[in-house]
């Protein structure tokens, strides 16, 4: 499939770049994070609000809306994007983190994985062929191929092992995806090898995709270890095709990301992080609960413009918190989204402007994660 992503600049000082992912429920400007829907809702928050905060796209997971509630279940109410009363785009993972998530009840070989579900403890059969059958049915914009991911550290031996798995696989679900609507990414795989991510790379380019996830990063290696992956990684990648790191959602390692050329990022981190009353501001990382803002009657960030800060003081948020009430999740993940968003647009408009590298410099000197 052609056109499918459009590059509209390229930062002269880094691999940055401004673009435009084209889906069949509308446009995605990226550089874009994707919050994590992974049962078809997004924890703590309504469709209504992720639209009103700007929300574009975000990610649900095959492995579990496989087993429940059933992709043939969803395909009959209409497909995911009406089962969830979500317009815009959705992107599906295939399953792949839950095979290196849930090791004690996962056999995995050359052909897929033979798994028992953590719900009942029923045998499935996850084969990359598989994946891409479930994924069509469930109908997001973006699915993901069947990849094996490995923690850190790994040794050499099952880096290469996964590496190679996983475009074993990737050349299977080539060939079992038959859809004109949806788009198919491949996923470079080989832990912090550089050898294997460049082999990883240049072979999943080959195969042929709509796009090019980064994946098995963020499983516990060091900050410049990843970025040395991704810098590894990112000139085999074509530029006409959108670039995706999974799991990444601290803000620092985005900004760092988008420098090293990514476009698409996903992570659970702003809105599990909400719901343990984390909030991410202009300055750094916040920890709502402490006894210092109980009687702190300001906004949890001057400079935000969120529900949550133009209606409601500290001091409320963390009694909401202290009282175990159900709203402290929803503005806090309200907050959060609202500052994911915001951070990726004003990362575009520093692109657009041709100002980058300045804005790179800004932030990270400013934002603290220790706060």
């Amino acid at each position: 499939m052609q056109g499918r992503f459009t590059v509209l600049a390229v930062d002269h000082e880094s691999q940055a770049r401004l673009g435009i992912l084209h889906t069949a429920h509308g446009d995605v400007e990226t550089p874009v994070f994707m919050p994590v829907g992974t049962q078809g809702t997004v924890k703590a928050i309504a469709p209504d609000r992720l639209r009103e905060i700007g929300v574009q796209i975000f990610l649900c997971n095959a492995y579990h809306l496989h087993l429940r509630p059933g992709e043939d279940l969803v395909r009959e109410a209409g497909g995911l994007h009406r089962f969830i009363s979500w317009d815009r785009a959705l992107l599906t993972d295939s399953g792949g983190f839950q095979v290196f998530s849930l090791t004690d009840l996962v056999r995995v070989d050359d052909e897929g994985v033979t798994f028992r579900s953590h719900l009942d403890g029923s045998l499935h059969r996850l084969t990359p062929q598989e994946a891409v059958r479930i994924q069509t049915a469930l109908g997001a914009d973006v699915i993901m191929i069947l990849d094996q991911c490995v923690g850190f550290p790994a040794s050499s031996y099952e880096e290469r092992v996964a590496t190679e798995r996983t475009l074993r696989w990737a050349r299977c679900a080539r060939e079992a995806f038959q859809s004109e609507e949806q788009m198919l990414f491949g996923i470079v795989q080989g832990g912090t090898s550089r050898e294997l991510r460049e082999w990883s790379a240049q072979e999943t380019v080959r195969i042929g995709f709509d796009g090019y996830a980064i994946g098995g990063l963020s499983v516990g290696e060091p900050k410049p270890l990843m970025y040395e992956m991704i810098e590894c990684v990112e000139p085999f990648l074509p530029v006409e095709k959108p670039r995706y790191l999974m799991g990444v959602g601290n803000p620092v390692s985005i900004v760092e990301g988008v420098w090293r050329g990514v476009d698409m990022f996903d992570c659970v981190l702003p809105t599990r992080n909400a719901r343990n009353a984390c909030l991410f501001t202009s300055w750094g990382k916040m920890n709502i609960d402490r006894l210092e803002f109980a009687r702190d009657f300001g906004p949890v960030d001057p400079d935000c413009g969120c529900y949550l800060c133009r209606n409601f003081s500290r001091a409320y948020l963390r009694h909401l918190f202290k009282a175990g009430e159900i709203l402290a999740a929803e503005l806090a993940t309200i907050h959060n989204l609202y500052f994911m968003v915001k951070l990726m647009k004003s990362i575009r408009h520093a692109l657009r402007g041709g100002y980058f590298r300045e804005f790179r410099e800004e932030f990270l000197s400013r934002y603290s994660e220790n706060f």
